[in-house]
């Protein structure tokens, strides 16, 4: 069982929720990089094309562990830029995809220097209560 809460006495969310529980099993997936299959960046200078090959990546490890988008309850978004548009664009296409219901719990939105992979722009990071 998951359960979000917003409590009354501190500011309202953009969709993402302050308090998030869960019982059970939670499984800690990796960092999601915009690698494709044969581990090369793909979108080189693209933050789209980028956040479009984390979510396919995110999805993919999500079902191996056995979970959904709605069983996540931690994220946490990295984006290579100090722009707060850039952030914004990628937090709506994050929760614009069928990875959306993940972004309902405990989130956090991270402008960064540098990523780990040579023109990597985008990562995320999951944590899901297993079903």
């Amino acid at each position: 069982m998951i359960e979000r809460r917003n409590p009354p006495g501190v500011h309202p969310t953009a969709g993402y929720s302050h308090i998030t529980v869960s019982t059970g099993r939670l499984a800690h997936l990796a960092g999601q990089c915009p690698l494709d299959l044969g581990g090369s960046v793909v979108g080189p200078g693209d933050h789209a094309a980028q956040t479009d090959q984390v979510i396919a990546n995110c999805l993919a490890v999500l079902a191996a562990a056995g979970a959904a988008p709605a069983d996540v309850v931690r994220s946490v978004i990295y984006v290579v830029s100090a722009e707060s548009s850039v952030l914004s664009a990628v937090w709506r296409r994050l929760n614009d995809s069928p990875l959306g219901p993940a972004f309902t719990s405990a989130s956090t939105l991270l402008g960064v220097a540098a990523l780990g992979y040579e023109g990597q722009l985008v990562e995320v990071d999951l944590t899901a209560a297993l079903p």
